[in-house]
């Protein structure tokens, strides 16, 4: 397996494809990762199409075990953000 793209990477990559420089594309991701974030932390949901849909879920109380010392103890509800990827994005990495 090779090494996660970095964020450099990625605007390095944006802005080539959007012919403009790293700056606009590097204020331009900053600015989904800002949506994507307020959207999903107020309990909505994010599709990007192609590549997924970015949601939060909720996880009841429930009882969890320290696997150092076997003490089992109640873990609070809480909330975990998932994502499930598209149908496309599938098919293209197994095709």
């Amino acid at each position: 397996m090779s090494k996660p793209m970095t964020k450099t990477q990625l605007v390095a990559a944006l802005a080539e494809k959007m012919d403009s420089d790293k700056k606009a594309a590097g204020a331009a991701l900053d600015a989904i990762v800002e949506i994507i974030t307020s959207e999903v932390s107020a309990g909505g949901a994010v599709t990007l199409p192609g590549v997924g849909k970015i949601y939060c879920r909720e996880r009841p109380e429930r009882m969890v075990r320290n696997p150092a010392t076997g003490e089992q103890f109640k873990k609070e509800a809480d909330k975990q953000v998932k994502m499930t990827i598209a149908k496309a994005l599938k098919d293209s990495v197994n095709g």
